[in-house]
């Protein structure tokens, strides 16, 4: 038999690039989730994490440029394994049944591609509503010491103050726990970073790890409904035609 022959867009190289891609999402995960807690801090905490941020200049739209040619390509190799698995189906199936205990398969391993597809969803409308709403040409200003900076805080509590946004964003936050349980181990597997010592306690820690960050994550929606002071200005939700 000859043996599988490795290409730039081989089963192999899409394992390995959804799991490189899976792990630089996951750091990203933590970095954001980071700078969000900042939001406990209050106010003038929050608008001073996201001041610093932007006065990186051009490093900023570099920065999300990588980070959207990461996620594009995680996106397009995580698919294209999904779809190859798919059409192997009778393969992977007999496979399974050969397996034995502790098996790793599990709702999150086998609903991959749907919170994945949800994430994907919720990711471009967070951006768009955030990253590209209203600024301080919408009135959206705010006194920084001896600057005025845009008050991206007062649309977050805009935001927030609504329940339907909040119980969107939580199920959305739950999605993302069930979605990394599976994607650390995965991510870890495919890179071939485990041997069958460490299976176990790669999989504890990736449980650990979504428990984590979709409590963190959940946290922030569920503090400023409850506790952050109200805006005096009206909503603005909808980004800038």
């Amino acid at each position: 038999m000859r043996p599988a022959q490795f290409h730039w867009w081989s089963s192999i190289a899409k394992k390995l690039l959804t799991g490189l891609t899976g792990l630089g999402l996951m750091a990203f995960v933590v970095l954001h989730l980071a700078g969000n807690l900042t939001l406990l801090g209050g106010k003038d905490a929050f608008n001073a994490y996201t001041h610093k941020l932007h006065a990186f200049g051009i490093l900023v739209p570099l920065a999300e440029l990588g980070l959207l040619a990461v996620f594009a390509a995680h996106v397009v190799s995580a698919i294209s394994v999904w779809v190859h698995n798919r059409g192997a189906r009778t393969a992977r199936n007999a496979l399974m049944q050969s397996k034995g205990a502790p098996s790793r398969q599990s709702l999150s391993s086998r609903s991959m591609i749907v919170t994945g597809t949800v994430l994907l969803i919720f990711t471009t409308l967070h951006v768009l509503q955030f990253r590209f709403g209203p600024a301080e040409a919408d009135g959206y200003v705010v006194a920084l010491g001896d600057e005025r900076v845009r008050d991206l805080h007062r649309l977050v509590v805009e935001v927030f103050k609504q329940p339907p946004f909040v119980l969107a964003y939580v199920a959305v936050m739950l999605l993302l726990g069930v979605h990394l349980r599976h994607g650390f181990w995965s991510a870890l597997q495919s890179l071939g970073a485990l041997n069958p010592r460490l299976r176990g306690l790669a999989y504890s820690a990736g449980v650990v790890f979504a428990l984590a960050m979709a409590f963190g994550f959940l946290v922030l929606p569920i503090y400023v409904y409850l506790f952050a002071p109200a805006p005096g200005a009206g909503l603005a939700l909808a980004p800038r035609p």
